[in-house]
């Protein structure tokens, strides 16, 4: 073994995972050569000056994530962690994620205008109707209103992990207001500036488009057809975890920033209050869940949304990204049957697999994962942000029993999913490389045209040997590039 190779497999225990970076006899997998060889020869203290750097402007630029803990379940602010060995993926990869993730979205989308119209898929047998009356997240509010561009889905990020053969697998579909976007851009800010020359020698496809193409996504849905439409972010506020990306993005894109008590309902239309009086509102982009977005049609105590927006939007004087009653194709039963959909609307069949699921109100299913909980992931098909979840063969016998329990007493409420090898990448700790668990959320942008960000965001399971990548778990990011070549 070279002495490369020797310095690599001390810092790795085996190669029962697929690795980003090295082979399985430890070579450097080709596109990876120039990352690795100037990340092997900084030295420690070198590249600790590298990362403090990193901390501090994060810091400065309040790139933070509100965790919430303690008894009193009191706000934490902390800075992302950031590991800035970057992601590569060679163009040829790129381009079939790229394929994949645009046919399944054009398949949701199509569910969703199906799901509140026809529901010709429920008719022809393909999904049981049960699955989407009983859902959490299915608005009967929706039924019959036609959004503008027939877009629902304006943002989704669709979460990807790869097996130990290092094929790619959707892991889940977030469609009601993903997070990372501001990781992403952040994140690729700071490589630039701190690894500027191999960014340049690297060859990377640029992001620098990304922003405007989602401004396009939003301009497009205008429901009045203005040329500069007045569009709005709504935030819950700042005491929301991912404040920071709200600020973010608005300020990026050039929008306004706003809360609940900013906006005014009107003659069935949705104004801005500012200095210059009532303007009115003709896009807005929210990041506040379903249930708060109008106390009048939905959670009747919210402070957070707009008493009146949803019989503005049903007046079409207003439009709303993503639509109201999303969810009900992210939910994690649903996403069972997203194959069966991408063949019923585009008689394709799936470029990107599921991850082997089991639909836990089917009987024969279900008691195959109760006599193999500890084999199996659970999840709670209505929550995200790896809350409501079981790792099989890392919990407890208490665990076991106590989601045993809750499956048998409501088992729509679960799924579970076969516990797969989640591919690793070189993390730095002290020095050295050594690897964690990583998946890769890929950002879809859907106007117009479909606009899918390059490279996403590889999220990172900073705890060695830990599965769980979601920052509202602990987890981490890096830079994600995709080669020109």
């Amino acid at each position: 073994m070279s002495t490369a190779k020797q310095s690599q497999s001390q810092f790795y225990d085996s190669q029962t995972f697929y690795d980003e970076m090295f082979d399985k006899d430890f070579s450097v997998r080709a596109h990876y050569d120039t990352v690795h060889r100037l990340f092997g020869r900084m030295k420690p203290a070198e590249l600790a000056v590298r990362q403090n750097a990193i901390n501090q402007r994060m810091m400065e630029e309040g790139i933070t994530f509100t965790l919430y803990s303690g008894a009193q379940n009191e706000p934490l602010e902390r800075t992302i962690p950031f590991d800035y060995i970057p992601r590569v993926i060679p163009k040829h990869e790129w381009e079939g994620v790229d394929r994949g993730v645009r046919q399944r979205i054009r398949a949701l989308n199509a569910f969703l205008h199906d799901v509140y119209h026809g529901q010709r898929i429920v008719s022809d047998g393909i999904i049981p109707r049960r699955m989407i009356v009983s859902n959490t997240y299915f608005r009967p509010e929706m039924a019959g209103l036609h959004v503008p561009g027939g877009v629902y889905i304006t943002a989704s990020g669709i979460d990807l992990i790869r097996d130990e053969k290092g094929r790619y697998f959707v892991l889940e579909d977030n469609l009601r207001s993903p997070s990372g976007f501001s990781y992403l851009f952040k994140g690729r800010t700071l490589m630039n500036e701190l690894f500027h020359d191999l960014y340049l020698s690297s060859s990377v496809q640029t992001i620098d488009r990304s922003l405007n193409c989602f401004l396009s996504s939003l301009r497009v849905l205008s429901p009045n057809g203005k040329r500069d439409p007045l569009i709005v972010l709504l935030t819950p506020g700042a005491y929301n975890s991912a404040y920071y990306e709200h600020t973010f993005l608005a300020q990026q894109m050039g929008i306004h920033l706003v809360e609940g008590r900013d906006l005014v309902y009107k003659d069935h239309k949705i104004f801005l209050r500012d200095l210059r009086g009532l303007r009115q509102v003709d896009v807005i982009y929210r990041r506040i869940d379903d249930d708060f977005l109008d106390p009048l049609a939905f959670q009747p105590d919210s402070f957070l949304g707009v008493p009146g927006l949803m019989n503005a939007y049903r007046a079409g004087n207003v439009a709303i990204a993503n639509a109201p009653g999303t969810g009900v194709a992210d939910d994690k039963a649903v996403y069972a049957y997203v194959p069966d959909m991408i063949r019923y609307y585009l008689g394709e069949e799936p470029l990107l697999h599921n991850v082997p699921t089991y639909i836990l109100s089917r009987k024969e299913e279900r008691e195959y994962v109760l006599d193999h909980l500890d084999q199996l992931v659970v999840k709670e098909t209505s929550l995200s942000g790896g809350y409501g979840m079981l790792i099989g063969p890392s919990a407890t016998s208490k665990e076991l029993q106590a989601f045993a329990e809750a499956i048998k007493r409501e088992p729509g409420r679960y799924i579970a999913q076969t516990t797969m090898k989640l591919s690793r990448a070189p993390v730095m700790v002290d020095g050295g490389m050594t690897p964690r668990h990583i998946d890769l959320r890929a950002f879809a942008l859907m106007g117009e045209d479909t606009h899918i960000i390059p490279g996403g965001l590889t999220r990172v399971a900073m705890t060695e040997g830990s599965l769980v990548v979601n920052s509202s778990q602990g987890g981490g990011v890096k830079d994600t590039w995709v080669l020109n070549r």
